[in-house]
């Protein structure tokens, strides 16, 4: 039976017994011009490409993983505050003279404070949560009474510095609206409440208005509770560092030195940690200077504290 009956093109399948192709999937190059409409996500220039390589494939000079940036924050703000904050406070104490009353009072910093800052973690997601939630039933109410025209412009702000046409960025304004509810409804224009907005996760202009002009996400329920634990924690494990050595030396200014001796060490190692897992250290100068900015700031807050606390005891 002819095969060129419809008149479409014909496209020969690779062969089965081609091994090499076994596991890819068909590939149409980006200069093609066939009219059998090609879907987007098969689009790929890997067939003019040396070694036939996906871009996906290809690979940067530093291809590191980095952490989330939510949970790298709560990380870094717990055992800052906690290599800090209880190093200065032993440290302070230090100058009285008995271990026994830094271990005393550095431990019970270090349980309040580390519940302490777990509540604030905890506080401050909610916090982040409500605020974007009100924003959204705002923004919402807005795109429901505004013109067309409005939305337009509103969308455009955002677009065009990006580099998108006016035309362009209607049709974008177009097709948010209609996902985010029915534009051929009947119901009065006035009578918002029955005209209810038809919300999907992240779709629609609101989302898009909120995430890309305000720039706020939704902070999920589980986010609270991450937090106030992750940074908690943190702050737990950094603190008793500074303590360790007042469990081993009755005389406090001996134990001092050695706190001072493994939090400096333990301040650089973070501050290398930190440098990596953000991104901030490209070669040996950033992860140096890490280092050394978390060793100064935690030395500055302890000289601090031993001053203060020496003047008052004079």
């Amino acid at each position: 039976m002819p095969s060129h009956t419809n008149g479409a093109p014909t496209v020969p399948l690779p062969n089965r017994r081609d091994a090499s192709l076994a596991s890819k999937p068909p590939v149409w190059p980006l200069q093609s011009t066939s009219n059998g409409g090609v879907p987007l996500p098969a689009k790929c220039d890997r067939q003019g490409r040396q070694g036939g390589v996906c871009c996906k494939e290809l690979k940067d000079e530093d291809d590191r993983t980095l952490v989330n940036p939510d949970v790298v924050r709560d990380v870094v703000i717990g055992l800052s505050d906690g290599l800090t904050v209880p190093f200065a406070l032993t440290a302070g104490l230090s100058s009285l003279g008995e271990s026994r009353l830094v271990v005393l009072g550095g431990i019970a910093e270090l349980i309040a404070g580390a519940i302490s800052m777990g509540i604030g973690g905890f506080l401050a997601s909610q916090a982040e949560r409500d605020h974007y939630r009100f924003l959204k039933r705002h923004t919402s109410s807005r795109v429901l009474r505004s013109c067309e025209g409005e939305m337009e412009r509103e969308v455009y702000a955002i677009l065009g510095p990006a580099g998108v046409d006016e035309r362009t960025s209607q049709a974008v304004t177009k097709c948010l609206r209609d996902v985010e509810y029915d534009t051929g409804s009947n119901l009065p224009p006035a009578d918002e409440e029955t005209q209810l907005l038809r919300w999907k996760p992240e779709m629609g202009l609101t989302h898009f208005l909120l995430k890309f002009g305000e720039g706020l996400q939704e902070v999920p329920t589980i986010r609270l509770y991450t937090s106030a634990i992750t940074i908690g924690l943190g702050y737990l494990v950094g603190g008793i560092i500074p303590l360790l050595p007042y469990f081993f030396f009755d005389q406090a200014h001996v134990a001092l030195l050695y706190s001072c001796l493994l939090t400096g060490l333990v301040l650089l190692i973070f501050g290398a940690i930190k440098a990596r897992v953000t991104g901030a250290g490209r070669g040996a100068t950033g992860y140096i200077w890490g280092a050394v900015s978390t060793l100064l700031v935690g030395g500055a807050a302890a000289a601090a504290a031993y001053a203060i606390v020496g003047l008052l005891e004079a």
